[in-house]
């Protein structure tokens, strides 16, 4: 069990490169199974389709946002920079799905697990700025948690730590706070 089990995270490993590397839709079972040394019926064995390769993948990601934000709706934080510091280190622990999310957002969207991620924000927003924000309040907080999460992308290879503090600083500013 624990060489399927090698075999299954192997497969998605490789997966994951050649998706951020080429799309989802270029990608051929074929293609994962021949760089894993493995046969199409083998990478069959794990996963039924594509799909559902690609749903192992980002189900993590949606596992954890789903705890993230419902711990954070049970217990809110007081103010917004505990609230940012923990979205920005979810992103950066799922960064290379994340990544993957972002590329192929259409692709992943027919899955429909983009839906899930967008209620998250509106649920962070809402508890940064409110359940009935002025558009001015409901943009800031966007901005904010859109971009804590493009830092964590777009500036991979920074310093974690210098990262952290000026992606939460940069956010922080964006709301005011």
């Amino acid at each position: 069990m624990a060489r399927g089990s090698d075999t299954k995270a192997r497969a998605q490993a490789v997966a994951r490169e050649l998706f951020l590397r080429q799309g989802v839709r270029q990608t051929s079972l074929q293609e994962i199974a021949d760089r894993l040394g493995i046969t199409k019926p083998a990478l069959y064995y794990h996963f039924a389709s594509r799909e559902e390769l690609v749903r192992s993948i980002v189900q993590p990601l949606i596992d954890d946002g789903d705890a993230f934000v419902a711990e954070l709706e049970s217990r809110p934080p007081r103010g917004p920079r505990p609230l940012l510091e923990g979205y920005f280190d979810f992103h950066f622990k799922h960064r290379e799905v994340v990544a993957l999310v972002v590329r192929e957002l259409v692709a992943l969207a027919d899955l429909g697990l983009v839906d899930r991620v967008l209620d998250w924000r509106l649920r962070l927003a809402a508890l940064l700025v409110g359940e009935d924000p002025s558009l001015a309040d409901a943009t800031r907080a966007t901005v904010a948690l859109g971009g804590l999460a493009d830092c964590v992308l777009v500036f991979a290879d920074e310093p974690l730590d210098a990262l952290r503090t000026a992606a939460v600083d940069a956010a922080c500013a964006a709301l005011g706070a």
